[in-house]
C-alpha cells in the first residue's frame, strides 16, 4: 500500500495515513496485519517480543492507547518501533477503540489521528531521542523494580509451589520425550536466526519440536513440523494447529481456558493445563516432567534486558522454573556456538573427490579396470558420434 505524505514536522518526523487495525491483544494483531496498515494496540511497557511481531508486519504506523513506557522497568518494544522507521504515537486514550472503526481509513499528522476531517485522539510522537529519556527514567527506578520482583516471586512460589516443586498437575503428554532432546520454541528474538543455525542439530538429534503459540507457526516457516504446540491459542495459525501437533492449552488457575473453544470448534483433541506461569515456562515444565534429556529454548530470554523486559509476574515465572529445570535447559545461542556440524560441505566435497580419484586409479593400474575404461571410452566415442550425426 502506497502511503500518502503529510506534512512534515519540524523535528523530521512525517505524518502516514493508512487502514487501521485494531486488537486489544498485540500478538492476535501483529498475525493480520497487511503492509502500510496502521496498528492500533493497548499495550502498556510494549515488550520487544510483541514489537518485533508489529515490525515483521511493516505497517505505517503503531498507535498504542496505553503508554509504551510507563516507567515501572526499561523495556525494549519502543525502541524496536522507532529503529525500524515506524510512527508511534503513544498514550491515545483507550477511547481511541471507540473512535475508530476496523477498516477505516485513518491518519495522523503531527500529535492527533484524524478519521476523514475530525481529529478523534492526540497523544504523544516518540522518536528516538524521546525513548531513549524514557528508557533512562526508567533504569532509574530499578532498584525498586527488583524489590518488588522479590515479593512478586515469593507469591508466585507461594501459589504454584506444589507446581514447581512435585510437578503437581503438569499434564503427561502422548509423544514420547522420555531420554530425547526437546526444541522449545517462541516466536522472539532472534527466532528465525536461531532455527535456521540449528537445523543441522534438528537434523542429527532429531528433538521434539514444541511450538509455544505462534512458535508452532515459526517452526513450519523453517521447514520443521511441530510435534507439541503449548498456549493460549491466541497467536498460533489455523495452519498449524491443522498439521497434527499435540496439543496443550494453557489455562488460567481457576480453570479458564478461552483458548480452548478454538481448538475444539476445528475438531482437536487437547488437554488444558491450568498454572499461573507463563505458556513458555509451562511448555518448558511440560518438557522437564515428561523425561526430556535437555531442553533448548528458541526465542526465549537470555540477558538481563530481555528478562526484565517480560514485567514482575512474568520474571518470577521464568527465574522460579529456570530454577526448577537447573542445567537441563540452555538457550538455542549457546547450542549455536557449542554445535557443529560433524562433517562440513568442503570436507564432504574433499572426501567424494578422493574416492573418485582412488576409483579411477584403482581401474587404471588393473587389467580388467583398463579393458573397462577402454570400453568406456568406446561408448563415449560413439554417443558423441551419434551426436554429431544428429546435428549435422
Amino acid at each position: 500500500m502506497k502511503l500518502a505524505p503529510l506534512r512534515r514536522r519540524s523535528d523530521g518526523l512525517a505524518g502516514v495515513s493508512g487502514v487501521a487495525r485494531l486488537d486489544r491483544r498485540t500478538a492476535r494483531l501483529a498475525a493480520r496485519l497487511n503492509p502500510g496498515d496502521i496498528a492500533v494496540i493497548d499495550h502498556a511497557d510494549l515488550d520487544r517480543v510483541a514489537a518485533e511481531a508489529l515490525v515483521a508486519a511493516r505497517p505505517a504506523a503503531v498507535i498504542n492507547a496505553k503508554p509504551s513506557i510507563s516507567g515501572r522497568y526499561p523495556n525494549l518494544g519502543p525502541q524496536v518501533i522507532v529503529a525500524a522507521g515506524i510512527l508511534l504515537l503513544d498514550d491515545v486514550g483507550s477511547e481511541v477503540f471507540g473512535a475508530i472503526k476496523e477498516g477505516a481509513k485513518i491518519r495522523i499528522a503531527d500529535d492527533a489521528v484524524h478519521v476523514g476531517e475530525s481529529e478523534v485522539a492526540t497523544g504523544t510522537l516518540l522518536d528516538t531521542d524521546a525513548v531513549e529519556a524514557l528508557m533512562h527514567d526508567a533504569r532509574t527506578g530499578l532498584s525498586a523494580q527488583l524489590e518488588a520482583f522479590a515479593a512478586n516471586t515469593g507469591e508466585v512460589m507461594n501459589s504454584e509451589r506444589a507446581l514447581l516443586i512435585d510437578g503437581v498437575g503438569i499434564p503427561k503428554l502422548t509423544t514420547k520425550i522420555t531420554g530425547r532432546h526437546t526444541l522449545v520454541v517462541l516466536r522472539g528474538h532472534d527466532h528465525a536466526k536461531d532455527l535456521k543455525a540449528l537445523r543441522h542439530y534438528i537434523r542429527e538429534y532429531k528433538p521434539v519440536l514444541i511450538g509455544v503459540d505462534g512458535g508452532a507457526d515459526a517452526l513450519i516457516e523453517a521447514g520443521h513440523k511441530p510435534h507439541v504446540i503449548v498456549g493460549d491459542m491466541d497467536s498460533v495459525s489455523d495452519t498449524a494447529l491443522g498439521v497434527g501437533a499435540e496439543v496443550v492449552v494453557h489455562a488460567d488457575p481457576d480453570g479458564r481456558a478461552p483458548g480452548l473453544a478454538r481448538v475444539q470448534d476445528h475438531g482437536i483433541a487437547s488437554q488444558a493445563f491450568p498454572t499461573s506461569v507463563t505458556s513458555e515456562d509451562a511448555a518448558m515444565l511440560l518438557a522437564h516432567d515428561n523425561g526430556a534429556e535437555l531442553i533448548v529454548s528458541v526465542g526465549s530470554h537470555a540477558t538481563l534486558d530481555e528478562f526484565l523486559d517480560r514485567g514482575r509476574s512474568a520474571m518470577a515465572s521464568t527465574f522460579l522454573t529456570r530454577l526448577r529445570l537447573g542445567a537441563r535447559v540452555v538457550d538455542a545461542h549457546s547450542v549455536r556456538l557449542m554445535y557443529r556440524n560433524r562433517i562440513s560441505g568442503a570436507a564432504l566435497l574433499m572426501l567424494i573427490l578422493a574416492t573418485l580419484i582412488a576409483v579411477v586409479a584403482v581401474l587404471a593400474i588393473s587389467d580388467a579396470g583398463r579393458s573397462y575404461l577402454d570400453s568406456l571410452q568406446a561408448n563415449w566415442d560413439h554417443f558423441v558420434a551419434w551426436l554429431q550425426d544428429k546435428f549435422s
